[in-house]
């Protein structure tokens, strides 16, 4: 029943997002945008979706290292894997998927693997917080359209979100610390656990902390920093293609803005990201850079595609070739994390 209730109310979430995204749009004049579109720089931000891949894996190598070597094919079929069940199936459920399948090619702990997936997204958070601040502090006047109280809000949200992102460094620096005394602590709980249950919790604690374990490594960590950098230079570089493509003009370091709204609007969880994507990339472009309606929904609609279909589809041929299907896949995840 749960389920279902959930069901309901991302599919609610989902319509009315695409009522708001869609409210003002003429469908033939958004055709009419697209069809005028350059489609050689289009080609180009496809490209850089899939450098963009290419890099995530290759950081995540990074992270793994301390638990284990892995092989970049290895990384990268995961990597994508991951992604593209994530656009298909609830609850981000290639989060989950994707350092399984690694750590049973790589022969590694699995609960350490996915530890990794968290560090990423905190590093991710951190990347896209610091190119916003970037471009927030150093947009030069006029770039900007609409009211001065707009910027002003987003600058204030960024600094809280920045705050929030150092915070959670900190704590998992504290987590990664000691491992083996985090996973003592946790077979405390014996005093209330069955004794069999309390291991079991305490070994999970400690191999995940385990796979934290770049956190008390300087060195690996700054590493993986800095590989975080060309991710999210690519991925702004494809959202400012194809803004370019269809002639919503701003400075390259304005992709960064448009990036940090997308990114909240991808963390509201409806199917394959649709609509608050959308509505993200639409209110950025036409608050902040005056694009008209028409264009902004034709480009939104197109960087959707270009941001999630080669993923998506590169990803299905992998799942294929591991015998996986989407309704495996998910069960998989299910059982992960039960």
């Amino acid at each position: 029943m749960r389920s279902r209730i959930r069901t309901v109310l991302i599919l609610a979430i989902t319509v009315a997002l695409l009522a708001f995204f869609f409210r003002d749009a003429n469908f033939a004049n958004v055709w009419a945008e697209t069809r005028r579109a350059n489609p050689w720089q289009l080609a180009a931000a496809v490209v850089f979706t899939g450098v963009t891949y290419a890099f995530r894996a290759w950081r995540w190598q990074s992270l793994l290292a301390p638990i284990g070597a892995t092989r970049f094919g290895n990384a990268f079929r995961a990597t994508v894997i991951g992604f593209a069940a994530s656009f298909f199936l609830p609850a981000r459920a290639g989060e989950v998927i994707r350092p399984y399948l690694l750590a049973r090619r790589e022969n590694l702990p699995p609960t350490a693997a996915f530890a990794t997936i968290i560090l990423e997204r905190l590093l991710d958070l951190a990347m896209v917080l610091l190119l916003f601040g970037f471009f927030v502090f150093t947009v030069p006047a006029g770039v900007l359209s609409g009211e001065a109280s707009q910027l002003a809000h987003v600058k204030f949200w960024g600094g809280v979100a920045a705050g929030a992102a150092v915070a959670g460094l900190v704590m998992l620096f504290v987590l990664a610390g000691h491992p083996e005394r985090l996973g003592r602590a946790a077979g405390r709980v014996e005093r209330v656990l069955p004794a069999r249950a309390a291991r079991l919790v305490a070994h999970f604690v400690e191999s995940f902390a385990t796979g934290l374990a770049v956190m008390r490594q300087p060195a690996r960590l700054g590493v993986a920093l800095m590989q975080s950098v060309p991710i999210w230079l690519s991925i702004a570089t494809g959202i400012w293609l194809t803004s370019q493509a269809f002639s919503i003009t701003f400075p390259y370091a304005g992709s960064f803005l448009v990036m940090t709204l997308l990114v909240v609007g991808v963390a509201v969880p409806t199917p394959g990201q649709i609509g608050g994507f959308h509505a993200a990339y639409q209110f950025a472009v036409q608050a902040f850079f005056g694009a008209s309606d028409d264009r902004a929904v034709g480009a939104a609609i197109v960087l959707h595609a270009v941001s999630f279909l080669p993923v998506t589809l590169l990803g299905v041929v992998y799942m294929a070739r591991e015998g996986l299907s989407f309704q495996r896949a998910q069960a998989m995840a299910a059982s992960e994390t039960s």
